[in-house]
This record gives structure tokens, sequence and C-alpha cells, in this order.
């Protein structure tokens, strides 16, 4: 009993320690993982701040291109205007002031050409070789300034048209826009978070994604559940580009960042199979030693006992020669009697670790053999019943189940304290053969139905606890059957009950 309750408060603190152990390196890892996520969390909340801003930015810079193209048409006007004038007036004074205003142009290309398509003049633009018309022109340079309409010069006699297109200025300012607009689209779809996100326009149709796997965009009902998916874990963030271009931005949960959250729960996983995985390998290693220690013992019990029981048959024999002991015949039977018995013992314990020999018996003979047989050792206070029908059979090995009926009745015995009853009722269902042993005895608490059958638990001062255990393995290895604790009830007994295969 000793024994066994080290090895259980052995087994508890083992599992208490593991189980600590486990929790806290649990808890800490999920405690690293979600420090992890809240600064991936931080990086896309920071991502989606820039791009708002970048918007704003893109918003405020097109604004301005808007009111710096406004300036251009009416520095143009003014350039046309004047020009104008200058074919008209007359007045030296007027005439000096509009041609100032004409060569003050250093930076809007412009074309000077009559009703007939004639270039009749150009500014801060270097005309190829050659070409007197409009329509001579190259065909990009004739669509550079075809953008915007020409503006007319009516000068009464005549008509004049320049045509003009953006400044040189404006137009890398526009290029410096169109790379700032580049680099908006790059820093949605390429953040540093590494955040799945999808770019639409106000009618929800795809522009651009990035971070994800092009086969969750194929089709429109694929990209409708990623943006709805995205949307539920994430307000998409709007970009007013101006001009009435809005762009909006859905995003969801790095890779990295759902990796994180599952970790622990799979670190988790992984400890509680590590744990099952140790506890069986270890359970078997020890059911294994198990195994060779009872084979060992036993083989070894059943060599030490031939030696003195075949000595002891000897002397028997030499007794039945001596003259007074044959006339006590009655001694002579009893001390056979008890070598038979050390005989079977020895029988039973050689055949622990070798495959037994199972043979049909009657059940009755077999279970009225063994009471029978109990019931002539046991106190006379003690009242053994057996009800078992005539025509069962199943397969035995007689010397090992008739040691399995002994320690069952033995401990009957042993829970009545010489006095009760001892009822073995008998039973089959369409497999097994049902037998259950009762006993009125003091009973075995409901905690203890499994305990009762492991090596070293025994409820007697100077038990050791073997009985149950050899047992059950008779019983289970074997004999392929099963035994267990029907039922106990503390002062009022135990129920027993074995299931042995029946022949059918």
């Amino acid at each position: 009993m000793d024994l066994y309750s080290q090895k259980s408060n052995l087994k508890l603190i083992l599992l208490l320690l593991g189980i600590f152990i486990g929790i806290s390196t649990v808890l800490y890892t999920d405690h690293l993982a979600n420090k992890m996520a809240n600064e991936e969390k931080y990086k896309a909340r920071l991502w989606a701040e820039a791009i708002a801003r970048k918007a704003k930015l893109v918003r405020y810079t097109k604004e301005l291109f808007s009111k710096l193209a406004a300036d251009e048409r009416r520095k143009v006007n003014v350039y046309a205007q004047s020009t104008k004038f200058l074919l008209t007036v007359n007045n030296n004074d007027e005439l000096t002031f509009f041609n100032d205003i004409i060569t003050s142009n250093n930076d809007i290309p412009a074309i000077l050409a009559d009703e007939e398509g004639n270039i009749v003049g150009a500014r801060n633009i270097e005309l190829p070789k050659g070409v007197r018309t409009f329509s001579e022109l190259p065909a990009d340079i004739r669509k550079q300034f075809s953008v915007y309409l020409p503006i007319v010069v009516d000068a009464k006699v005549s008509k004049s048209y320049i045509y003009y297109k953006d400044s040189n200025l404006f137009t890398k300012l526009k290029q410096t826009l169109n790379d700032l607009l580049e680099t908006f689209i790059s820093d949605v779809l390429l953040n540093t978070a590494s955040t799945p996100v999808i770019l639409t326009d106000e009618k929800m149709n795809v522009l651009a994604f990035g971070n994800m796997d092009s086969s969750q965009m194929i089709g429109h009902d694929a990209e409708m559940q990623m943006i709805n998916k995205m949307k539920s874990a994430n307000d998409p963030v709007v970009a007013d580009l101006g001009e009435g271009v809005m762009r909006f931005i859905y995003y969801d949960d790095s890779s990295t960042l759902k990796q994180l959250r599952i970790f622990p729960f799979v670190q988790l996983g992984i400890f509680a199979a590590f744990l099952i995985i140790s506890y069986f390998a270890f359970s078997n290693a020890r059911r294994a030693e198990q195994n060779m220690v009872w084979v060992g013992m036993a083989k070894e019990t059943a060599h030490q006992l031939g030696t003195p029981i075949s000595s002891l048959e000897g002397w028997v024999e030499v007794l039945k020669e001596t003259e007074g002991i044959r006339e006590n015949p009655q001694i002579l039977d009893e001390l056979q009697s008890d070598i038979n018995r050390l005989s079977l013992v020895a029988e039973r314990f050689s055949k622990i670790g070798s495959v037994p020999q199972l043979i049909p018996e009657n059940v009755k003979i077999c279970v009225e053999r063994n009471v029978g047989y109990m019931r002539r050792r046991a106190s006379e206070k003690v009242i053994m019943t057996v009800h078992c029908p005539d025509d069962l059979q199943f397969k035995i090995n007689k010397q090992l189940f008739d040691w399995v009926f002994e320690n069952l009745i033995k401990n009957a015995l042993d829970a009545m304290e010489g006095e009760g009853r001892i009822d073995v009722d008998v039973t089959s269902d369409a497999r097994n053969v049902i037998i259950d042993i009762t006993d009125s005895g003091k009973g075995i608490p409901k905690n203890k139905f499994e305990t009762i059958f492991e090596p070293g638990y025994s409820t007697k001062r100077r038990g050791w606890g073997l009985g149950l255990s050899l047992t059950k393995r008779i019983v289970e290895e074997y004999h392929n059957g099963k035994i267990s604790v029907k039922r106990s009830e503390i002062d009022k007994g135990t129920t027993f009950r074995v299931l042995i295969p029946k022949v059918v």
C-alpha cells in the first residue's frame, strides 16, 4: 500500500510539474506572440495612416496642378491678346509694351500660324528644319500641341492661331505627379507590414492587389468575397485623390500576425501530444518491464519449488514402507494432497510467460470444482452458493483459470473476515460466459475500482498486492477475457465480474 501510494504521489507530482511547465511555457509564448502581434498591428495602423496622408498629398498636388493649369491658360491668353494687339496697333509705346509681354514668355511652348496653316513664328520650341506649315510637323509634336484648342487671334484683316502645350516646368511637375501616383499605388500594394491589400475604385472594381495569392482573386465573386472578408476585419482606408476620384483600400491582418495568434495553441497541442506519447511510451516500457519481472519471478518460483517437491514425493514413498505410518493412511493421503497442491502451484508459475493451451471445458464443472475446493478450506460461517447452467462451455487453461477463482474467493473471504456469504452466478450473452462473484464483505471505494488491479496495491497490512494483478493478467492476456468490479458498497459487499469467450 505504501509503495503504491508513493508511486501514485510521484506520478501526481510529475504530472503537476509537467502541467506547470507546459502552462508557463505556453503563457510566456502567448505573451511574446501577443507582443509581436501588437507590433504587427501597430505597423499596419501606421501604414494605413501613411497611406491616408499620402492620398491627401496626392489630392492637394492635383488641386495645385489644376490651379497651375488654369494659370498656364491665363498666361497663354495674355500671350495671345498681346500677339493680337501687336498685329493691329500702330502706337510705338503700345507696340513696345505688347512686344515685351510676348518676349517675356520663356517657358510656355507656342506656335503662331496663319489661316492657311503657315507657321509665322514659334516660341520656346525648336522646330524641325524645313517645316513651314503646322501640318508638316511630326505627328508627336502635332499631338502635343493639339491637347488644348488653339487660341484665335482675330486681327480683322486676317486670323491667326496660337497652338500651345503645357510649359516645360508644368510638364516636369506633371511627371512628378505621375510618379507620386505610382509610388502611392506601390506603397499600397508593397507595404512593410506585409499586409494583404486590395485597391478598388468607387464602383468596387479591383484595380490592384498585393501580398495575396492570385488564385484567391480569380473571378468577380472571389474578389467580392475577399473584399467582404477584409471589410469585416478592418475598416477600409478611403483615399480622396481629388477631382472626384476616390480609391478604397481594403486590408487584412498579415499572415505572420495570423500565425502568431494560433502559435500558442499549436504549441499547446504539440506539448499535449508529446505528453500523451511520452505517457504511452513509458507505460508500455513499464508494462514490458513488469512482464519480464512477472515471467522471471514465476519461472524462478517454479524452478525453486521443483526440487523440494521431488524430494517430498520421494520421502512419501519411503514413509509408505514404514510400519507406523501404514497404520494411519490418512496422514499419507493428506501429505500427498499437499504435495499435489504444491505441484499445481509450481505448474501454474511455470506457465506464466508461455502461450497457454486453451481447452474447452464445462463451465459448471469448473466453477463447482473451485468453489468446492475453497469451501473445504473456509470457515463454517461462510456460505457459498453456485448458480450455473449445465450446458455452457468455454476455452480455458485449467491450471491458470483455477488460480483466478482461488484468488477471487480468497479476497472475498478476507473481506468478510471469516463470516458472510459468497454467491457465484453464471450467465452468458452472445459472445461471453459471464461469471459474477459476490461477497458480503467490507466493500471497495469507487475511486479504487481500477486501482485494486495495479501491482503493489493491497488493503492488507502484510499483503504484496499481487493477487488481483495476476488475476487480471491471466484473464485478459491469456484468456482474452475481461475482469472488473461490477459494483461495490462500503460494508455491504462487492461483485467481481469475469467475462470469458464461450464455445458456441
